[in-house]
């Protein structure tokens, strides 16, 4: 059967990760490849990674905004909470070796205030 694109789904909703890309070994290989392969409700960055590497095209995921909006930020090193009252004070950038214009130029204290509810 022709399709315009193909959707992996149900992998994401409590499974134990191995499992996710073990079924994404077992499945995506057998995808067409000039057809768009979407993954929903992937949305971690090392999920992300896994997925475009065993071949995936499109994602969807409310994670990514759902942390934004609460303050959490992605780094290299894990996640930055900026509700922990640690933050109030820190003057230090998100990422001290990152050269992005975020960490070059705001302190973990100003973008937490930026955040009006804490």
């Amino acid at each position: 059967m022709e399709f315009d694109g193909y959707a992996l789904g149900g992998l994401s909703v409590g499974e134990p990760t191995a499992d996710m890309y073990q079924m994404l070994t077992e499945i995506v290989p057998h995808m067409p490849t000039e057809k768009p392969r979407y993954l929903m409700g992937v949305g971690k960055p090392e999920d992300l990674l896994a997925g475009v590497a065993a071949g995936i095209d499109l994602f969807d995921c409310v994670l990514p905004t759902r942390n934004a909006r609460n303050g959490w930020l992605y780094t290299d090193r894990g996640i930055v909470k900026l509700r922990n009252a640690v933050h109030r004070l820190d003057t230090n950038p998100v990422e001290v070796q990152c050269l992005c214009p975020t960490c070059r130029q705001y302190s973990r204290s100003y973008l937490r205030h930026l955040y009006p509810y804490w």
